[in-house]
């Protein structure tokens, strides 16, 4: 059974279980659902739904090794966890990154830290 839905994101990927492991580990999520074409994370407020790029338009999409960072989109993923640096250590397992700590500033009462998932997806992680 689904957790109640509050607030979510959806994800288009090319490598849909690479991206999955790493906001499964990084996050802490829930696994609640997997198919050839999508994964379902969540956590008790909130919904991840990642879905994976058609293979006609994944062929055209490159991802390289480690990650460029995609700087094309408007939408970066911001999300709270407990500690950053646990959060570079796994995101690196992954096939991620976080930024270096010289790179950390303060945002509203957060220590915040910027990085990549595997395909260079930029994603925001904060510490209170």
């Amino acid at each position: 059974m689904a957790t109640s839905f509050h607030t979510g994101a959806v994800l288009y990927v090319k490598n849909l279980m690479l991206v999955k492991a790493f906001y499964e580990r990084v996050l802490s999520l829930k696994l609640e659902q997997v198919a050839d074409d999508h994964v379902v994370l969540a956590s008790p407020t909130f919904q991840l739904v990642i879905l994976k790029v058609p293979d006609h338009i994944a062929s055209s999409i490159e991802i390289e090794t480690p990650p460029k960072r995609r700087t094309e989109t408007p939408i970066k993923l911001a999300f709270e966890v407990p500690s950053i640096s646990t959060a570079r250590a796994i995101a690196h397992q992954h096939g991620g990154e976080l930024f270096p700590p010289e790179r950390e500033w303060i945002f509203q009462g957060y220590r915040v830290c910027d990085g990549l998932d595997p395909e260079g997806n930029i994603v925001q992680f904060r510490q209170s």
